[in-house]
C-alpha cells in the first residue's frame, strides 16, 4: 500500500515511535481487564483483515504489554540501520504469537531476527540510553495532536488516525498537496 502511494506522491517518511498506553504497568495487563466492558472482537477482526492485506498474521492478543522497552529497542535498531526488520519482528512477536514485548528476552529474540546483537541491545535497555529520545518523541506526538497509532501526519497539518484503507490515505495526501 505504501509503495503505491510512493509511486503517486513524493513521500518523505519519518517514523516516530511513541509508547502505547504508557500508563500500563511494566508487567502488562490483561486486555480483558484494560478494556473491561468493551467487546474487542470486531476490532481484532478488522485488524486481522488489514494485516492480511500486508501478509501479516494477526491473532487476538491476551495481554497489553508495556511498550517502553520495545520503543527503546526500536531506537536501538534505528541506530543500527535495522529498524524495519526489527519493527516487523516485534509486530509478529506481539500480534502473531502473543508474546510480551515488554520483556527484554522477547526483544532480544526480535533483535537477533533483525540481525542485531542481543547482548548489545540488552545493555542499551539496561542503561536506559534512549530515555531522552523517547521522552522527546512523546512530547512531539502530543504537540502534533497524535491521539492514537498509527497516525499519519501529512504536510504538517493533515492527520489520518488508524489503519485506514488506501483510498483514505490517498485522499488525505491529495488534500495535503492542495494546501501546500
Amino acid at each position: 500500500m505504501v509503495d503505491e502511494l510512493r509511486k503517486e506522491f513524493d513521500l518523505i517518511e519519518t517514523w516516530v515511535d511513541i509508547e502505547i498506553h504508557p500508563e500500563t504497568p511494566a508487567e502488562g495487563v490483561s486486555l480483558a481487564e484494560r478494556f473491561a466492558g468493551r467487546d474487542m472482537s470486531a476490532t481484532y477482526a478488522a485488524l486481522g483483515r488489514r494485516g492480511a492485506e500486508f501478509g501479516l498474521e494477526m491473532n487476538q492478543v491476551e495481554r497489553l504489554s508495556n511498550s517502553r522497552l520495545a520503543t527503546a529497542a526500536g531506537e536501538y535498531a534505528r541506530d543500527h540501520d535495522s529498524y524495519p526488520a526489527f519493527s516487523r519482528a516485534v509486530f509478529e512477536a506481539y500480534f502473531a504469537r502473543g508474546e510480551d514485548i515488554g520483556d527484554v528476552e522477547v526483544l532480544a529474540r526480535c533483535a537477533v531476527a533483525a540481525g542485531l546483537d542481543a547482548d548489545d541491545l540488552r545493555a542499551a535497555l539496561a542503561d536506559d540510553r534512549y530515555a531522552d529520545r523517547l521522552d522527546a518523541a512523546m512530547r512531539e506526538a502530543a504537540a502534533a495532536g497524535v491521539s492514537g497509532v498509527p497516525t499519519f501526519v501529512i504536510g504538517g497539518r493533515e492527520r489520518v488516525v488508524g489503519a485506514q484503507p488506501l483510498e483514505v490515505l490517498r485522499a488525505a495526501m491529495l488534500r495535503g498537496q492542495e494546501r501546500a
